[in-house]
């Protein structure tokens, strides 16, 4: 089980609330600062999980903790899914993202949802992919998370999960130490007015199983998994699964 790290230390609000709160603080500003943050390799590992959904194909599509909808968007102009659905538990997050899409061609096959990871509002078999991108370290209990995607999923769909990984070889284990530590969280108070966002962001990365520890947890859960892919030296992960 992975370490229940929180936002604000002294918050007497549970995690779930306070990355709620984090997240509203910080919507208006958290595209640019992944691109920074990143050097714009976040665009890259976005346009693999497009990919790996567009070739497995299906008409209904779930995308857990959509942020601002960049890659439910990417899905409603690479694949030919009918539903694409954003589901986040930040309203601040979802209010970037339906400004995304006004007056699009393909808003009528997007729809995004404040909803909870942990209690999703959806059927049983009802989606053919479902994706989670730098989501599944906030959830406040992850296996109930897993398992609730695992409920929504239908048999034989896909499960997409791109996250935050730690690189294992020198020099560039060190280096991402350095950097996640050090750099990274300066660079967040530089543009963000919540100080302890990026922080939080660096320490949840650090403490979250990765690799395949990840994968035994997905199968325990129930999914068949596909071996991970490392991306950029192993500082993220795409991993891969069916029901």
């Amino acid at each position: 089980m992975a370490e229940k790290i929180k936002p604000y230390k002294t918050s007497a609000l549970d995690k779930k609330a306070q990355v709620e709160q984090m997240f509203d603080t910080i919507s208006g500003e958290y595209d640019q600062l992944n691109r920074v943050i990143s050097f714009g390799a976040d665009l890259q590992w976005r346009k693999k999980v497009v990919r790996y959904v567009a070739e497995h194909s299906g008409e209904t599509l779930l995308d857990i903790a959509t942020g601002t909808g960049d890659l439910a968007i990417a899905f409603a102009k690479k694949t030919k899914a009918k539903e694409i659905i954003g589901l986040d538990l930040s309203q601040g997050m979802l209010n970037q993202a339906i400004a995304k899409v006004q007056g699009l061609p393909y808003a009528d096959r997007l729809r995004f949802v404040k909803g909870d990871s942990e209690a999703l509002p959806f059927d049983d078999n009802y989606f053919d992919a479902i994706t989670v991108s730098f989501g599944v370290r906030n959830f406040e209990h992850l296996e109930n998370g897993l398992a609730e995607i695992f409920r929504v999923l239908k048999p034989a769909g896909l499960l997409v999960i791109l996250e935050t990984s730690v690189p294992e070889k020198f020099p560039f284990k060190q280096g991402y130490h350095f950097y996640s530590k050090g750099i990274m969280p300066t660079i967040g108070r530089w543009f963000s007015k919540d100080k302890s966002a990026y922080r939080y962001l660096s320490d949840s990365a650090a403490s979250f199983p990765y690799g395949q520890a990840f994968n035994n947890i997905l199968a325990e859960i129930g999914f068949i998994v596909q071996p991970h892919n490392p991306q950029t030296f192993g500082v993220a992960t795409i991993y891969r699964a069916t029901k």
